[in-house]
Order: C-alpha cells, then structure tokens, then sequence
C-alpha cells in the first residue's frame, strides 16, 4: 500500500517538474526563435527596400548612402547585424528572365540554384518564408520581380546549439531531482508507514489478548448452563460471546494477510474451488439459493493453500449472504489468458460505482442495519483483497443485469 503511495508522490512531482521544464523550454526557444525570425524578416524587408537594378545594398546601411535617418538614431547592435548578415538576391522580368543576380561573392550557392528557387518564389503562393537554409522574400519592384533571400544557416545552429545543451542540461538536473523526490517521497511516507506498523501490531496484540478472556467467558457460561440450567440472560451472553470470538478471529486473519508472506506451494486450484464450493451447497439449500458451480480440471496455481481457501470462503459466503432476486450463486474457474480466472456471480443488487472501491475497506458496509449480525462485520472482504495482494492480484467487482460479479486472476503454475 505505502509503495504505491510512494511511487504516486514521485510520479506527481516528476511530472510537475518535467511540465514547469518542458514549459520554460517551449516558452525560451520559442521567444528566442520567434525574436530572431522578426529581426531577421525586417533586416531582409530593408535590403529589399535599397534594392534597385543599378544599385544592390549588400551590407551598406541606409544612412551610408545618405539615406533613412542618421546613425545615431540607428541601434548599433541593429546595424551591426545587418551589416555582418549575408544577402542574396535575384531580380526577375515579368517574363520571369534573370536580369541580375547579387551572390554577395560567396560560393556556397551558385547563381543558377539562386535562379532555380527565385524562379520557384515567382510563381508560387507565399511571398515571403524559409526555403531550406534560406529566409525569402518576394517584392514587385518597377516593372521586375525581386527576390530577396537571407542566409540563416548561422542563426539556425545556434538556437539549435542552444535548445540541444538547455535539453541535456535539463535532463541531468530532471534526474537529479528524480532521486531528491525518491528521498522526499520516503521522508513523506515513513511517519504513516510507522503509525499503520503501530497500528497493526496493536491489532494482533489486542486480538491475541483478547482471545484468553473470550474464551473462559465461553468456558463459565458453559459451565453455568450445565449447572443452573438455560435462560435469557445466559444465552445473551453466549450470543455476544461469540460474536466477540468471531470479530477476534477476522482482525487475526486481516492482520496475518497484511504481514505473514503467503507461502508458494503447488496447489490444485480446481479441487480447492470445489472443496471450498460444497460445504457452501446445504448453506444455500436452506436460503433457498441455486448454486452452480462450472469447475474446469486440472487447473494448478503456485501460493498459499490456506490463504487461498479463505479467498474462495469469502467470496462464497458474500455471494450467499447478498443473493437476492432470481436467488442463484455461479461459481465458475477456467483458463484465460494464460492466467485462471475464477469468477463468483450472485443475484442481487446493484453495487453503486462509488462504493465498489469502499466495499473492500476494513468495517465497511453496504448495509449497516447488518453490523455484527451473523459475523458480519466488513472485514471479509478486506481479508480476501490482502489475501489476493499478496498472491500480487486484485479482486473485480462489477455489476450488469441484476447480478453482481467478483472476479480474480491468478498466474498459472509454469
């Protein structure tokens, strides 16, 4: 119980803090692109602007042709980016022929590619975007076509340089933070593992103190019966007596399901259904209850007998107890899935969706007009889902048609 507590503590911080991780990663390479991307549309939208047949800008500045507003309007980290940015261009007559290309002087892309894919541009839809390495764009100047292109390849790297060591770095700090929260998650948990080990040793102490003066209470009033004869007050206590012995005996089986390890032994599983299954048939015959039972042979498991038969008990005796309507109880163990699947299905009404988890919590009650009577005190059911967590299954419940359904796998002896 507590390891699953532990593990849904780590996994909720880890997932807050891979979100609030991934977040700020998102939002720093996304600002940083976006930031970039603009930048670099505005520095391509002003070359395109200087731009003329007789006159390519290149990396001259407006203000160095006496042009747009003096330098120290101008931020120099503005014009310094764009003085040390790489341009391209090629300028298209409306019949789409080359009229001049300006390739910078530098070699990585020939004038025909620049051609190619200005021509491309030309024709296509976008007048402006990213083709490759290459941010484009396209204006109609005075009676041509210019295509603009920026080489973007640097500013590519480094936000991918940037994203790649903010990644890794994040990684190694996520793991980091994975074993503090292993450690905190321990701190957490500790208190209430100690205070349940507290309370569970108190259950089996007081239940094995409990059991002496139970039992020379039977013993005397036994006794006083034989001696004085039966009456009311004497069979009360009997009657209450017993109640007390039985309620002793299931804290004992609750406590030895949640502490004692189940041994692993081979076990018949389909002669132990059927044992458990008969001694149940005379019970039902008086209630007036049909009990089926469609127990497939030679079914065997590994684990541990006496448990397991308690886990076949209780879910027997719940599915008479609780039978109601067309007054029938099936028992039914096959193999499914590699697995046996054992199945105990009783008429009666419907379980609500939120009291189908509840029905397995210690002194729980679908009915609590029936607390303590005929040994019903919530804790068979807690009793078989210990029984059945330490054989590592768990117990179904399920509800459909008037009838409600219980339902365990178990592995299947190799």
């Amino acid at each position: 119980m507590f390891k699953t507590t532990r593990r849904k503590i780590i996994a909720l911080i880890m997932a807050v803090l891979i979100l609030l991780f991934l977040g700020a990663l998102g939002v720093i390479y996304g600002s940083s692109y976006y930031e970039v991307s603009a930048r670099n549309r505005e520095m391509l939208a002003r070359y395109a602007e200087l731009y003329s047949l007789k006159h390519q800008p290149g990396q001259e500045l407006p203000s160095d042709r006496g042009e747009g507003p003096p330098p120290e309007h101008r931020p120099s980290d503005e014009a310094h980016a764009f003085q040390v940015s790489t341009f391209y261009s090629v300028a298209l007559s409306q019949e789409g022929e080359v009229l001049e290309t300006d390739n910078d002087g530098m070699s990585v892309y020939s004038d025909e590619e620049l051609a190619e894919t200005a021509k491309e541009i030309a024709v296509g839809a976008k007048a402006e975007g990213i083709k490759e390495r290459l941010i484009y764009l396209r204006e109609e100047k005075d009676g041509y076509t210019l295509v603009a292109f920026m080489d973007n390849t640097i500013i590519q790297e480094s936000i991918t340089t940037l994203f790649r060591y903010t990644l890794l770095f994040g990684s190694v700090l996520i793991v980091l933070l994975f074993f503090l929260s292993v450690y905190m998650a321990g701190r957490i948990v500790r208190p209430l593992e100690n205070i349940y080990a507290k309370q569970k040793r108190f259950i089996i102490d007081a239940g094995h103190e409990l059991k002496t003066p139970v039992s020379a209470i039977n013993v005397n009033a036994e006794i006083l019966a034989r001696e004085n004869g039966g009456s009311q007050w004497l069979a009360n206590i009997r009657h209450e007596n017993r109640r007390m012995g039985e309620l002793v005996t299931q804290l004992l089986d609750l406590a030895r399901a949640e502490n004692v390890k189940p041994r692993r032994e081979d076990i018949d599983f389909s002669r132990l259904v059927l044992e458990e299954l008969l001694p149940f048939e005379s019970v039902a015959f008086e209630k007036g209850i049909a009990l089926h039972g469609d127990i497939s042979e030679h079914i065997f498991i590994v684990g541990d007998g006496g448990q397991l038969k308690q886990l076949v008990s209780i879910l027997l005796d719940n599915a008479v107890d609780h039978c109601s309507g067309g007054k029938k109880v099936s028992v039914v163990l096959k193999k499914e899935n590699g697995q046996a699947l054992l199945t105990v299905i009783n008429d009666g009404k419907e379980i609500p969706k939120k009291e189908q988890s509840e029905i397995f919590e210690r002194f729980y009650r679908i009915d609590p007009a029936r607390s303590g009577e005929e040994g019903h005190y919530g804790l068979g059911l807690s009793i078989a889902k210990e029984i059945a967590a330490g054989h590592r299954s768990r117990i179904h419940v399920r509800c459909y048609e008037g009838k409600v359904e219980f339902s365990i796998r178990l592995s299947l002896k190799k």
